[in-house]
């Protein structure tokens, strides 16, 4: 007992802080819903101390439930849900934060929570209402780019968006890191490719070599140079050469250049008896 009497004591001591504009603004929104004319709504602000001017039953109207609105008004029934349920819905469903319903819509969680719960009733009992069957009239621009959308998702009070944010990194992992064992292997492949094509090559050139097939370099190595001045001709030819002119007529020195006629003639009669063999 007396611990109930410190505390309400204690509580007696807080400070009261003023009441703030929007705070005036939502309990006025509250009440309008609760009204069911527009002379209850009057009554019930002035009993909670709130202004009840033109301005702001003007702006309070709408949300009375029932028909019934400024005289000069026309008398058509309203919608049920009426228009910031219905919004405060269609935010809902397209996941928008909960924070920004309550901004946009004036009513608070609890009454969003219940708005949706009475919603998924009629659904279930087949009454939906067509207003919420609607989306949003016209999705906002979206610039952010997918980090900063997933990041959005991840900090997201809605579980299920939540579990989506999860679902796609993996979903972004996983195809990441299949493109990179895709590149990897596809040059693997294309090294594998061009090694192959080498050995080939090489095994080529060593069939032919121990088939003793000439190379391109052996073959020109092996052709003798013979050019009609006697370069190429080793000494012991030279001296044959000479001895085989001087038998045969042809002038000749005893050393130096031996003159292309000679040479000519001497391969001339040396080819002859070749070709008569053959």
């Amino acid at each position: 007992m007396l611990t109930d009497w410190q505390q309400a004591l204690e509580a007696e001591g807080l400070p009261l802080s003023a009441t703030s504009t929007e705070q005036e603004a939502a309990a006025a929104r509250t009440l309008a819903r609760r009204a069911t004319s527009k002379e209850d709504l009057v009554l019930l602000l002035d009993a909670v101390g709130l202004p009840g001017d033109d301005d702001t039953l003007i702006a309070l109207l709408p949300l009375l439930n029932s028909p019934e609105g400024a005289p000069d008004m026309k008398q058509t029934p309203t919608a049920s849900p009426n228009a910031f349920e219905a919004t405060a819905l269609s935010m809902h469903y397209a996941d928008h934060p909960m924070a920004e319903i309550t901004s946009a819509t004036g009513l608070s969680e609890d009454e969003i929570t219940a708005l949706v719960d009475a919603q998924q009733r009629k659904a279930g009992a087949g009454e939906t209402d067509d207003t919420t069957l609607a989306g949003p009239a016209a999705d906002p621009a979206v610039d952010d780019s997918v980090q900063q959308l997933l990041a959005w998702a991840e900090k997201h009070p809605t579980a299920g968006i939540r579990n989506k944010a999860a679902r796609v990194r993996a979903d972004v992992a996983e195809l990441t890191a299949r493109r990179a064992a895709e590149d990897a292997q596809r040059e693997a492949e294309e090294r594998v490719a061009k090694l192959t094509a080498e050995l080939e090559k090489a095994k080529e050139a060593l069939r032919a070599a121990k088939a003793g097939a000439p190379t391109a370099a052996a073959t020109a190595a092996s052709t003798p140079i013979r050019p009609g001045n006697g370069n190429g001709r080793t000494r012991e030819e030279l001296a044959a050469i000479r001895t085989w002119a001087r038998a045969n007529g042809h002038k000749v020195a005893d050393a130096g250049m031996i003159r292309k006629v000679v040479l000519e003639a001497y391969d001339a009669a040396h080819q002859a008896p070749a070709a008569k063999v053959g």
